[in-house]
């Protein structure tokens, strides 16, 4: 029977669900997140009943949409039973099979990303398609296991090993369905591909070339770099269950509204552009422009049990910025400026703004470079200091020169969201560089420096 498997990609946490069709009006997803609007959109697009959905591990950079899709469309929960999840679901032991009507379902206990992990074979009679591959094997790769806890981190890096070696010893041509990909904190390479074979992964992977367990286990964790702090606590809620959430809309809320909530500790969340932060924003603000990544900058910057009030443009859509902020927990943005920052200003109410520069003209201002630690030593402008966005929030008072500084990133987004916070901190003498480190060297003539 021809086999049709779907990848579902969220361009911005770098996942990636699956929609199988099972060839009966029903069909099974794997690994689906809370915002369920592209796997619904697809199913309806091909007239399919959502009938199963089953987690490949508890996830700790989204919650699962499955606990969703059981009470809207009545989908059967399949996942691990090491998992101890509290909520009705279909405990699984390695080997176990479910039918799906055709094809089959196999759980394959694959521990080391997280302790309860398991895979899920798909298989037509008695040969195996495909692989849903969660976050063991993954293209080029092997998710983190330091995310369980730090103690057990080698132990579980040991346990990864096992299960790539398992894994591999299945056909060449069974297809890899990992669900975390480019883009992902999870440890994927930039870049690379989406899904692919046993084979390819067996000829290309690095980690399933690793001379030894010794030396996979050190490669693994030389690749660790710094992970959103909520990653800390999603596991625990998709073990719970999440919580069921509905509707798509933010109230609006008045200048005053919303000048009293921020006077009570409500965060205000600018999502739109650099440019337009730049000239006119809300003291206190937080900049974290609406783009695929904003989910991830929303839960690294700000506590998930905070009120939040959004600051967006007209053009920009309240569900798609409710349904990022869902995925990660972050469940109390309680509304937005009714008016948008043209409404604050026709008030009478004071603004904010912060300069942008292009390259040429940094002068004597010291650079403070907020990216990865990985981006920082591929190449930055000498004599740069460097923190990372994710700890700046925390060390925001004390993460600028005294004098004129000039934050930078790869393009502006992350550099506006770090200014914003510095400002926040009482820095009045904070621009932002437009472009990144190789817009400085062209605009410039001078070379970066690499290492960190």
């Amino acid at each position: 029977m021809g086999i049709s498997v779907i990848p579902v990609v969220d361009e911005g946490l770098g996942n990636s669900a699956y929609l199988v069709d099972l060839s009966d009006g029903r069909a099974l997803v794997v690994d689906p997140s809370r915002d369920l609007r592209a796997i619904r959109a697809e199913a309806d697009r091909r007239g399919l009943r959502i009938a199963y959905a089953a987690d490949t591990h508890l996830h700790a950079d989204f919650l699962s949409g499955a606990v969703q899709l059981a009470a809207d469309a009545g989908a059967s929960v399949l996942a691990s039973r090491a998992g101890d999840r509290e909520f009705p679901h279909r405990g699984l032991s390695d080997g176990d099979e479910i039918d799906l009507g055709g094809l089959r379902l196999r759980a394959l206990a694959t521990p080391g990303h997280t302790h309860e992990h398991t895979a899920f074979e798909l298989l037509d009679d008695n040969r195996v398609v495909g692989v849903f591959t969660g976050g063991s094997l993954i293209v080029g790769s092997a998710a983190r296991t330091d995310l369980v806890s730090p103690e057990r981190t080698e132990e579980l890096a040991r346990a990864q090993y096992r299960s790539l070696r398992r894994l591999a010893e299945l056909a060449d041509d069974v297809a890899v369905w990992p669900t975390h990909g480019a883009g992902s904190f999870c440890s994927a390479p930039p870049g690379t591909e989406r899904t692919s074979t046993i084979g390819a992964e067996r000829a290309t992977n690095s980690l399933l070339r690793a001379e030894s367990e010794d030396a996979f286990v050190q490669q693994l964790l030389d690749s660790l770099g710094s992970f959103p702090p909520y990653f800390l606590t999603l596991g625990e809620i998709n073990r719970r269950g999440p919580d069921l959430v509905a509707g798509d809309s933010l109230p609006g809320l008045s200048p005053g509204a919303v000048a009293r909530l921020r006077e009570t500790g409500a965060e205000i969340v600018d999502v739109r552009s650099v440019q337009d932060f730049a000239a006119a924003h809300l003291p206190g603000s937080v900049s974290i422009p609406l783009r695929p990544a904003f989910v991830t900058w929303l839960g690294w910057l700000l506590p998930a049990a905070k009120p939040v009030v959004i600051v967006r443009d007209t053009d920009q859509d309240p569900a798609e910025i409710l349904w990022q902020a869902r995925k990660i927990g972050h469940d109390h943005l309680i509304g937005e400026l009714d008016g948008g920052i043209g409404a604050w200003e026709q008030g009478g109410r004071p603004t904010g703004s912060i300069p942008l520069v292009n390259a040429r003209h940094i002068g004597s201002a010291s650079v403070l470079d907020i990216r990865q630690t990985s981006e920082f030593a591929a190449g930055h402008i000498p004599g740069a200091a460097h923190v990372e966005l994710g700890d700046l929030p925390d060390r925001a008072a004390s993460s600028a020169h005294d004098g004129p500084t000039v934050v930078m990133c790869g393009h502006g987004e992350r550099a506006m969201g770090a200014a914003s916070l510095l400002a926040r901190a009482g820095r009045q003498d904070v621009a932002v560089l437009v472009g990144g480190p190789d817009d400085w060297a062209d605009a410039t003539g001078h070379r970066l420096e690499a290492g960190s």
